[in-house]
Parts: structure tokens; sequence; C-alpha cells
């Protein structure tokens, strides 16, 4: 076996068609798209790479056929806040032996080890945890959702044999978006209505500028108070309401306000992948051709909602119910959308995964996120619950 770095057209090449040797004859897996892997290696689009690292490598056997890929990084964000200094690794694919696997793994330990990391994340992602995060460990018959990892059903053993061990679970949730709310939120939005001047809406009608304002008012005001936690700048709120103008259905982005001040948002889009299945992982000039027609066309019956908050004197209060409660009615109007995916929670915050199921979500997938430490003997220590 040889590990080839990924440092050329024809190493990126062969490091994507990986995936399709993988997934040929997975008829639920649906590609992600290159543009989007390549964004995270590319440093004039990632702004982790400016001080942080990330290498790749694909996999060659005796015969120079294509057997695997990984790639490793240092955030340069998260690297040093863990107890050892700890790495990630992502992107990893694997033909189902185990030898080979631990080829491919020790490959990426070796890299962060010279980095001078003690412990690897996995799978990962250089980035924000909504995109290439986790192993799938369950339901292997749904199409992967959009920028979600998807793998085999032998890849859990593969990593579990050569070390790795859970360090949270993921759980993924869905509910008919015709659904009411269960009456524990029914009990809450009644009291609701004895304070004056609460309403819900969506963002028809509002620019993306204002709405980048509401969100940011409402994520300073959700997560203030965290360990490391800094205030969202208009220029932040900014940029990720113009990532998301491409994509973005307005009739589907929810807040809730008081008077007309923002205390919560439910922001979804639609399902992409009901649109990338016609795509096949390329958003050239035809697959983005195929992207516009589909998205014209209303082609996504399911929506995902991407973020949730609800700022903290809020919470408790029937917010979270009120809107869900609020976007079932209007979502029966405009008749469109079926069901609503719902980004996942992991084991270590309780009280979202009670919110979700007091909605009337069911779970339906679960994922993990492994870590493996380079130094066996030290005992291993499960993600924090959240407060």
């Amino acid at each position: 076996m040889r590990a080839i770095p990924v440092d050329d057209n024809l190493s990126i090449k062969a490091f994507h068609d990986m995936a399709k040797i993988i997934y040929a004859n997975d008829p639920n897996y649906i590609p992600h798209i290159i543009q989007d892997i390549e964004k995270v290696f590319n440093p004039d689009k990632n702004k982790l790479l400016k001080d942080g690292k990330a290498e790749r490598w694909v996999f060659y056997n005796a015969k120079d056929e294509l057997i695997g890929r990984v790639a490793a990084f240092v955030n340069p964000k998260t690297a040093y806040t863990e107890n050892q200094p700890t790495g990630g690794m992502g992107f990893f694919e694997s033909v189902n032996d185990q030898e080979i696997a631990n080829f491919i793994l020790d490959t990426a330990k070796n890299w962060l080890t010279s980095e001078g990391m003690e412990a690897m994340d996995g799978p990962v992602n250089l980035g924000e945890r909504n995109q290439f995060w986790g192993c799938l460990t369950s339901n292997f018959t749904d199409p992967n959702s959009y920028a979600m990892n998807y793998n085999p059903p032998h890849y859990p053993t593969l990593l579990e044999n050569y070390g790795f061990e859970t360090y949270f679970n993921q759980y993924l949730y869905k509910r008919p978006v015709y659904m009411p709310v269960q009456e524990v939120f029914i009990r809450k939005i009644e009291r609701l209505k004895d304070v004056s001047n609460i309403r819900v809406c969506n963002v028809v009608g509002k620019s993306l500028t204002e709405v980048a304002e509401d969100f940011r008012t409402v994520y300073n005001a959700s997560w203030g108070g965290h360990d490391n936690f800094k205030p969202m700048k208009m220029e932040g709120a900014q940029k990720i309401m113009k990532s998301l103008k491409p994509v973005i259905d307005k009739r589907i982005v929810f807040f809730a306000y008081q008077n007309d001040e923002p205390i919560a948002f439910f922001i979804n889009i639609p399902e992409l992948n009901e649109i990338f299945k016609y795509v096949d992982g390329n958003l050239n000039w035809i697959g983005k051709l195929k992207f516009l027609y589909h998205k014209w066309k209303g082609t996504p019956r399911t929506m995902v909602g991407i973020v949730f908050g609800v700022s903290k004197k809020w919470h408790g209060m029937g917010v979270e119910g009120a809107m869900i409660h609020w976007a079932g009615d209007y979502l029966k109007k405009i008749k469109q959308y079926d069901e609503i995916v719902m980004t996942w929670v992991g084991d270590f915050n309780p009280k979202m995964i009670k919110v979700c199921e007091n909605l009337g979500a069911a779970r339906y997938r679960e994922m993990k996120t492994y870590r493996f430490l380079f130094d066996r003997t030290i005992p291993f220590e499960r993600c924090p619950v959240v407060e």
C-alpha cells in the first residue's frame, strides 16, 4: 500500500473518484458537491487555514487500484482547548478491510503527531459542525441530507477496531410539517398570549441585511455567557446571510418578536440534496442550470432546520412551540413542504433533545463523533454535558 499526498489535479480527481468507487452500487447515496469539499482545502475560502493546517491523501494497493482516502486537520480555534492538543480526521473512505483502514488512519495520526497533536476526532470537518461531520451508525436506507456525512455500515467497525471511542452521539430528528405541536407547547402558547405583542412571522419582504441584524440580535442573546463566547458582529451575520442567498426560501425562515425586538429564530432551507441528486456532485455550468431549474420548479418537498435559537430570558416560555405552530399553519397554505429534518443534536445537549421530542419529532438517524487518544494509557472522557 502507498499513500499519495493530494497536491495536484490528478490526485484531487482521485480523491473524489474514491467516493464514486465506494458508493457505486448504493442507490441511497447522493454525492457531495465537489466544489463544497474543495472549499475546505482552499486557503482563499477557508479562513481557518490562515493559522490552521490541512493535509489529505489517496491510497493505492500493489495493483495501483484506489483503496481509500483521508484528510487531517489542525483547527486553530479548537486544537488547544482540550486536555490533549486535538486534531481532526475527515473525508475518510476505505474498502472493507481492517488492515487497509488502519494504514489510512495511521497516515492521518502520524501527520497530526508531527504537528504536535495528541488526539484526533473523526470523522470531522475543518469548519462548522453542520457539514461533513460524524460517522453514520444507523439508518443506511434514507438518502443523505445536503453536506451531511454518509457511509457504508462497516465504517463504525473499522474505526472502533482501530481504537476510536465515542466522544458523543449525534441524533437527527424529523417531523411532518403539519403535525400539531404537543400539549405541553399548547399550554405554553396559551400562557404566551398573556404577554402583549408577541408575534411570529417569516421574512418575506425583508432584505437579507435586515434578517442578518435580527439574526445577530437573537444569536448574541441566546448564546452569550457561554465559555469562549464571542458576540457576533454585523459583518459575520451578513456573511452568513450572503452564504444562504443562493438557496434561501424566505417563506421558511421564521422569527418571533416582542413588539419589534427579535427574540427567537427558526431558520430553514430546502433540502438541497433533493435537487443535487440531479447534479451528480458537480456544480459546473450544467449542474448550476439544473440547480436553478429545480429551485424554480420547487422540487424539494423537505425542509431542513439549520439553526434554532431563543433568547435566554425566553427559555421555557413556549416560544419555540409558537414558531412551530405558526409555521405549520402557514405551510399548509403554501403546500410545498411535507417534512422537516432538524440538524443533528449531540447527546451532550439533553435540553435540546427534550425540545425535539416535545415537538413530536422522531429520531430517524444516528451518527457518532469519535475520538482517538494517541497515548493509550490516558483515561478516555466523553464530551461534557451542556448544563
